[in-house]
């Protein structure tokens, strides 16, 4: 059987020496990488490398605050159920963290483990991508930023280097008008995502001054697209209905052709098409149910 070598790091600093010289795996709350690498009970889990490193104890990589720019920072560490019940941050991630899986598992998944993770049914990075929210990148050698859009490449695959932690989660401030968020799964509870769809929008004096929508579970990484948004972004409310449909067809572009494609697109089209039609009828500001 293959042995499996484990660091246990007390501090950053010690984890970071430890990925710049063996290569680890970051463990935190394996309830990703525990699952993939399973071979049974009592059989060790099998991971590419020979070694992990389990960061889930680190301090430095806990906590949520408040920054003075009104961004919020999330550590890596943190879990899904400290994201949920967290009163600062935003509303869409928030839906996204409670619906994960069951209570048990939100509370030893993290949300740097979700990005790393890169699964295109992960739950955490469908509202990320469309908050514009960055991750911070850690090394012996310095940090750099990236948008998580940038960060998760394609299914399982990161641009994260062999030397580096995922350290922090960092989520510009937004003021959006009107929200929307589902999930669609087998069960209303402990359920993979089939399908998830956020959408955000600011109404300002009758004129969609913003709007975006990222759809999970829809192709090899979550689905944005930017340039189908512009389609929206500047019109009147009451324009909307004139290029609705043209906004919809754009999307269905994004949505790769791979299992159940036509499910797929006709339901994120129906969600889609139901927030706009909230828009247009005047729905007041807040949380489209």
């Amino acid at each position: 059987m293959a042995e499996v070598k484990c660091f246990i790091p007390q501090t950053l600093e010690e984890a970071l020496e430890i990925r710049k010289e063996y290569h680890s795996i970051p463990l935190a709350g394996g309830s990703d990488l525990m699952v993939a690498g399973s071979r049974g009970a009592g059989i060790t889990p099998a991971f590419k490398g020979d070694s992990v490193v389990l960061i889930g104890n680190l301090k430095e990589l806990k906590g949520i605050k408040e920054n003075a720019d009104g961004s919020v920072e999330i550590g890596a560490c943190t879990t899904s159920a400290e994201i949920a019940a967290s009163p600062i941050v935003h509303p869409l991630l928030k839906d996204a963290a409670s619906r994960m899986g069951a209570i048990a598992l939100r509370n030893s998944a993290t949300i740097g483990g979700n990005i790393g993770n890169a699964s295109p049914k992960g739950d955490m990075p469908q509202p990320l991508i469309l908050l514009d929210a960055e991750v911070v990148l850690q090394s012996k050698d310095g940090e750099r930023r990236m948008l998580v859009d940038e960060y998760i490449i394609a299914t399982k695959k990161t641009a994260i280097h062999d030397d580096e932690l995922i350290t922090k989660v960092i989520i510009p401030k937004h003021d959006f008008t009107h929200i929307f968020f589902r999930k669609i799964g087998m069960r209303r509870a402990n359920a993979i995502s089939k399908l998830t769809l956020s959408s955000a929008a600011i109404i300002k004096d009758g004129v969609v001054v913003d709007f975006r929508a990222s759809s999970g579970a829809a192709g090899p990484k979550v689905a944005r697209s930017r340039k189908a948004e512009e389609m929206l972004i500047g019109k009147k409310v009451e324009e909307l209905e004139s290029v609705k449909e043209s906004f919809l067809d754009a999307w269905n572009d994004v949505i790769a052709p791979h299992a159940m494609p036509e499910y797929r697109r006709n339901t994120t089209r129906r969600m889609l098409s139901y927030f706009i039609d909230a828009l247009i009828a005047g729905h007041g500001a807040g949380r489209v149910e």
